[in-house]
C-alpha cells in the first residue's frame, strides 16, 4: 500500500511538471480568472493578479446625475438621489467600478466653510470668505465627526445604498474628498494659500495637520460604510512645483495614505490633475495603491516611472475623446492606452477617464470604451 501510494505521488509531481500538467493548470487559472465579478477584477488588478481582461471605470461622478435625470443641486443635496444616479449609472453601462463623490466640497464644509450651490444646475462650492485666515480660526475648527457634520451623514448614507445595490458585483470606490494641501486651499483660498507658502509655512502646516484628522476620519468612515477603494484629489499640489510638493503636499499624503490604510485595510487612490510627470516619481512614494493619471501624462512614461507595485488608472481626454468625439475616437484612443500599458508590462492598471466624465457626454462613448475593455481577450459583456 505504501510502494502504491509513494508511486502515485511521484507520477502525479512528473505530470505536473510536464507540458501537459503546465497546460491544466493555465487552463485552470484562466478558468478561475473567468469566474471574476467586475469587483473581483478590480482589486485583483489593484493587487497585480493576473485577470482575464482590463478593467473599465471612468470617474463618472456629475455624469451620474444626467442619468438618473436630476440636477447637479439635488444629486449634490440628496442622499437617495445620488445614490440612485450611481445605481443607474452602474447597471446601464456596467462599468467594473462606479465612484461616490458629490463635489470637491464635503470636507470643508464639515470643517465650517459655507459652502453651497453656485447655480441651479451646479454642484456645490464656496461661498463667501475663505474660513481660515489665521491660527486662531485653525482652533475653531471642531474635531471631525463624520456621523453629523455638513453633508457626511448624506454621503454615508448615498454609499450604503450604493454598497447594498451594486456592491456584491461592482467595486465602490468612495471619495474622502480632498487630501490636506487641496483642502486647506479650499479653506484659505487659493491664491492665499499659495502667499502663505512664503509668508506663513507653519500657518499652512497647522491647518494641513487638522485636515489630515479629517480625512482620517471620513475615511475610515467611509470604509465602515461598506467602500471597497478610498481615493481623494490633490490637484493643486500639483501647481506648487516639485520641490514644494516634495517638502509640504507629499508628507501629508503619505499619513494620511499610511493611517487610511493601516485603519481600514482598503486600497487608497491617488488624484492629481494635469500634467503629473514632473511629480509623479513622487507621487509613487505616496503610499497610495493607485494612481490616477490625466490625460496630459504620457501613460508609457508613467508605467515606467511608477514602476511594478502601483495600479495606473486612467487616461483618456475626458473632453477632447470622451465628450467631443465618436465612439471610432474612443475605441482608438482607449486601445492604444490598453497597448501601451500592455507593452511595458504593466499588470496593475484600471482604464479609465483622465479626469471626471463631462456631464454631457454621449453616452455611446461610455459604452465604446467599455467595450474595448472587454475586447481585450475577447471577453463578452455581462447582461
Amino acid at each position: 500500500m505504501g510502494s502504491s501510494r509513494g508511486a502515485t505521488v511521484a507520477w502525479v509531481g512528473k505530470f505536473c511538471q510536464s507540458p501537459a500538467g503546465s497546460a491544466l493548470r493555465l487552463r485552470g487559472r484562466l478558468s478561475g480568472m473567468a469566474q471574476l465579478n467586475s469587483k473581483q477584477l478590480v482589486l485583483a488588478a489593484l493587487q497585480g493578479r493576473p485577470v482575464p481582461r482590463v478593467p473599465v471605470a471612468p470617474l463618472t461622478v456629475h455624469f451620474c446625475a444626467r442619468v438618473g435625470g436630476v440636477s447637479l443641486h439635488r444629486y449634490t443635496s440628496d442622499a437617495a438621489t445620488l445614490a440612485d444616479c450611481v445605481i443607474r449609472t452602474g447597471e446601464k453601462f456596467q462599468p467594473d467600478a462606479v465612484f461616490v463623490s458629490a463635489d470637491t466640497w464635503v470636507s470643508a464644509q464639515a470643517m465650517g466653510a459655507r459652502v453651497g450651490a453656485v447655480g441651479g444646475d451646479q454642484p456645490w462650492g464656496g461661498l463667501g470668505e475663505p474660513l481660515v485666515r489665521t491660527a486662531a480660526d485653525i482652533r475653531r475648527i471642531p474635531p471631525p465627526a463624520p456621523e453629523s457634520q455638513g453633508r457626511y451623514p448624506l454621503m454615508l448614507e448615498a454609499l450604503q445604498r450604493v454598497v447594498a445595490a451594486l456592491g456584491h458585483d461592482i467595486a465602490v470606490v468612495a471619495c474622502f474628498d480632498q487630501y490636506p494641501f487641496s483642502l486647506a486651499a479650499a479653506l484659505m483660498g487659493i491664491n492665499e494659500i499659495m502667499v502663505a507658502l512664503d509668508d506663513d509655512p507653519p500657518l499652512v502646516r497647522a491647518l494641513m495637520e487638522r485636515c489630515t484628522e479629517y480625512g482620517l476620519a471620513y475615511g475610515r468612515a467611509l470604509a465602515a460604510a461598506g467602500a471597497d477603494v478610498l481615493t481623494g484629489g490633490d490637484s493643486p499640489a500639483g501647481l506648487i512645483g516639485p520641490r514644494r510638493y516634495r517638502e509640504i503636499a507629499l508628507p501629508f499624503e503619505q499619513r494620511l495614505i499610511a493611517g487610511l490604510k493601516a485603519a481600514t485595510g482598503k486600497p487608497v487612490s491617488l488624484h492629481i490633475c494635469g500634467d503629473a510627470e514632473p511629480i509623479l516619481a513622487d507621487m509613487a512614494r505616496s503610499g497610495a495603491d493607485g494612481l490616477e493619471i490625466d490625460h496630459r501624462t504620457d501613460m508609457g512614461r508613467a508605467c515606467r516611472t511608477v514602476g511594478p507595485d502601483i495600479a495606473l488608472w486612467g487616461n483618456l481626454d475626458p473632453v477632447g475623446v470622451l465628450s467631443r468625439g465618436n465612439p471610432a475616437r474612443v475605441r482608438e484612443a482607449a486601445g492604444q492606452v490598453r497597448d501601451t500599458v500592455a507593452a511595458a508590462g504593466h499588470r496593475r492598471f484600471v482604464l479609465s477617464s483622465g479626469c471626471t466624465l463631462a456631464v454631457e457626454t454621449p453616452y455611446a462613448n461610455f459604452d465604446a470604451m467599455v467595450a474595448v475593455a472587454h475586447e481585450a481577450t475577447g471577453a463578452s459583456r455581462p447582461g
